[in-house]
């Protein structure tokens, strides 16, 4: 009778091993989720506007160049920085603390966050150079960060 008790206690233990196993592959997985979406985002970003490097419209001015090259360099930076949740998955796992991947992997998003918003920026403002003048450009596509920005912090209550 005690072995049968035994293994009964030892089987509920295997549960809930199990049990927190599967949330953490599932906290694990989330994060990863997460680096792929974004990197996948980036990508296509980024063979969007090669595609227009390479193929350079005729009525390219030198600013838009080097607008077009900034956001080239500000897109690689970013996808660079979404890919490194996996890259430190793969390089450090199994490793012992999940609150330290997941900060990592949050700073690297974060990060990532910044140059992926200029490019799209830069990629508006050239969009809109093409119809309209050069300052005009530069804060009409600053309007929807701005939009952006207030839902933001209007979300709490909080407008500036």
């Amino acid at each position: 009778m005690d072995y049968c008790i035994k293994y009964r206690i030892s089987l509920a233990n295997d549960d809930n091993t199990h049990d927190t196993d599967d949330k953490l592959i599932q906290r694990y997985d989330t994060i990863l989720k997460e680096s792929a979406l974004l990197s996948t985002f980036s990508g296509i970003l980024f063979g969007f506007l090669l595609n227009m490097a390479i193929n350079i419209p005729a009525n390219f001015a030198l600013i838009d160049k080097i607008t077009l090259i900034a956001a080239l360099y500000s897109i690689t930076v970013a996808a660079s920085l979404f890919v490194m949740p996996v890259v430190y998955h793969h390089l450090q796992y199994p490793y012992g603390s999940f609150h330290k991947f997941k900060s990592r992997s949050h700073r690297f998003i974060i990060l990532g966050l910044i140059p992926a918003g200029i490019t799209l920026y830069l990629g508006l403002e050239l969009a809109i150079h093409s119809l309209l003048g050069f300052i005009e450009s530069f804060i009409l596509a600053s309007l929807p960060f701005i939009l952006v920005y207030f839902l933001f912090r209007s979300r709490k209550g909080q407008f500036l």
